[in-house]
């Protein structure tokens, strides 16, 4: 439904590469020529109805990974490639539905399995990018109004404590390496009483990269034009630039 969406954004943001979140669509479904037509090559994992990833790119992907070791093959929720010499993992992570909710649960031990793919992924590749929908705010000043949103999902102390496991293993959050006003930079906006108008959101999509890439970047910013657009989706696209190329 949101091709069109993507295709314009992409005319108007000439970008090396973009990973999409909750495609829903079975691969032979995905829209590569519309994407071929703009230059950009097609990987993707998806499922009818759910989830679902892909990667767009200039370059082709290669030594692709759509599975992890540990978690439900069923659904498609990660997709690893190599994009022009940089190692890049694009994930959709379990939203939960609510503080002890079975998925809660399943939300928790499925960000352990990938915190020690990514760790392992990092051993190999130093210069490594996690993106993603990552359904957690990393701290209090993600979140328009904090004593509201206080312990409740996406924003629980668990569910921070597991994202904070992946910065200890070496990801640096490239938003915050850069000068940008808390509680008010948000890339997520409810569609119900004019959440986006309001700018009562959250900032659950994140660019994380290991820390020798991480001081390559030099600009990271999210776009809130599309959101704005005739039908959007509740996310907006989240932007961040490195210096190139990467060192040896």
């Amino acid at each position: 439904m949101r091709l069109p969406h993507i295709q314009r954004w992409l005319q108007q943001n000439d970008v090396t590469a973009l990973a999409l979140q909750e495609t829903k669509l079975q691969d032979h479904e995905f829209p590569v020529l519309d994407f071929k037509g703009l230059g950009y090559d097609s990987v993707f994992s998806g499922q009818k109805a759910y989830n679902g990833v892909a990667w767009l790119s200039r370059s082709p992907a290669k030594d692709i990974v759509t599975h992890v070791d540990g978690t439900d093959q069923a659904q498609k929720r990660v997709i690893a490639a190599t994009i022009a010499g940089l190692r890049v993992i694009n994930l959709y992570v379990i939203n939960g539905k609510d503080v002890g909710h079975e998925d809660y649960q399943l939300k928790l031990a499925w960000l352990t399995t990938i915190t020690d793919f990514i760790a392992a992924e990092m051993k190999r590749h130093p210069y490594l990018l996690v993106v993603g929908d990552f359904n957690i705010t990393p701290d209090d000043d993600d979140v328009y109004d904090p004593t509201k949103w206080h312990e409740k999902i996406l924003c629980s102390t668990p569910e921070r404590q597991a994202l904070e496991r992946m910065f200890a293993i070496g990801l640096i959050d490239s938003f915050r390496l850069f000068d940008h006003p808390v509680n008010e930079c948000f890339s997520w906006w409810h569609y119900r009483q004019g959440a986006f108008e309001r700018n009562h959101g959250l900032r659950i999509d994140l660019v994380l990269a290991s820390r020798a890439l991480a001081e390559q970047c030099i600009a990271s910013v999210i776009d809130r034009t599309p959101r704005g657009w005739d039908r959007p989706s509740d996310h907006a696209p989240v932007l961040a630039t490195f210096k190139t190329p990467l060192p040896p």
